[in-house]
């Protein structure tokens, strides 16, 4: 699994005299600006000069050849001048090196900060639907993902459950995510329709983020009373009904959201009938799973009625092929409640 340590990725499957070699050979001022990036090169020049002199006058180079070479010559002069050099380079190095670790802290204070704002922004405890059960996983692949769910109660016995894919990772992926979950608050408190949901956000994202910004996201309003669903799905991985040995993908009624302002989304209506559950997630788990065709394995949990659903759903993740966002929200009708 690769795997990003201090700015550096490696490769915990390779041997240890590759990853030796990787790290040793590291250029760690790659992430500095340009200016630091020069001053740091002179810092090393001076230091790496100092020591090539100090080489020539251990291999006895005649002083003759000394000027030739570009070698201080020997003696108090040059052996000070040398010194001199040598602590100067020091200083600059230590200089960057102490400018580089207080950027990088404040970096990683910022991404504390960043990753205790998201996890407020995902819903931290479910209210209870009478007559089903919600549960819910989320694990970002970095410290802040790009991954959003929401589960909001609407009017008339309904509620809406909303999850949506931004593209990339971390910071930024976080920064449009929490844009969405702000949209998908707002738009719901007015028209609560996922047809709206869709062509609204679709809108705002096309028009205020990057061409190579885009989120996938299916937006579900469930009839609590009846178990219709009314969906739009905006280019997510399908959503799953499963129950009494039949499954239904929930597949996809239009194309991501901000690559084109003027897309068409179309509703569609299914049922969750008592004793199925429905399955909502990300393409995070559906990668991480080591299997050919992994909505078999899928449709293999779903259709166990242990009642560890979702246990069964995380053990299907496998660490060595994670490498994006995990998102499971997962709603249960048990066969007792009523039509």
């Amino acid at each position: 699994m690769p795997r990003r340590i201090k700015g550096i990725t490696s490769d915990t499957a390779a041997s240890p005299l590759r990853r030796a070699l990787h790290y040793a050979f590291y250029d760690w001022t790659r992430e500095m600006s340009r200016p630091k990036r020069l001053i740091t090169s002179v810092g090393i020049a001076l230091q790496g000069y100092t020591i090539y002199c100090v080489l020539m006058w251990a291999l006895g180079v005649p002083n003759a050849l000394l000027g030739y070479m570009l070698v201080l010559p020997k003696g108090p002069p040059g052996y000070l001048a040398a010194l001199l050099l040598y602590m100067i380079g020091t200083y600059v190095m230590n200089g960057m090196l102490a400018s580089e670790f207080v950027r990088k802290a404040q970096l990683e204070a910022d991404q504390v900060a960043a990753k205790q704002i998201q996890q407020t922004l995902h819903p931290q405890k479910l209210q209870e639907l009478q007559g089903y059960k919600v549960e819910t996983l989320y694990k970002p692949f970095r410290d802040v993902g790009g991954d959003y769910f929401d589960v909001i109660e609407l009017p008339n016995d309904r509620t809406l459950f909303a999850v949506a894919d931004v593209s990339g990772k971390g910071v930024p992926a976080a920064l449009l995510a929490a844009n969405i979950q702000a949209l998908v608050r707002s738009i719901a408190n007015v028209e609560p329709e996922p047809l709206a949901l869709a062509r609204q956000i679709n809108k705002h994202l096309s028009r205020y983020t990057p061409p190579d910004r885009f989120a996938t996201a299916v937006f579900i309003v469930l009839s609590r009373e009846t178990g219709e669903l009314t969906y739009v799905n905006a280019g997510h991985n399908p959503p799953i009904v499963a129950g009494s040995g039949s499954t239904t993908f929930l597949q996809a009624t239009g194309i991501p959201l901000g690559l084109f302002s003027g897309a068409e989304y179309e509703v569609a209506k299914a049922v969750i009938p008592p004793g199925s559950v429905l399955l909502l997630y990300t393409d995070g788990l559906t990668d991480s799973i080591s299997a050919k065709n992994p909505a078999d394995r899928l449709r293999e949990v779903l259709a166990d009625d242990s009642g560890r659903t979702m246990s069964k759903l995380e053990s299907l993740v496998d660490v060595k092929l994670l490498g994006d966002d995990v998102t499971i929200l997962l709603l249960k009708r048990p066969a007792c409640s009523s039509d």
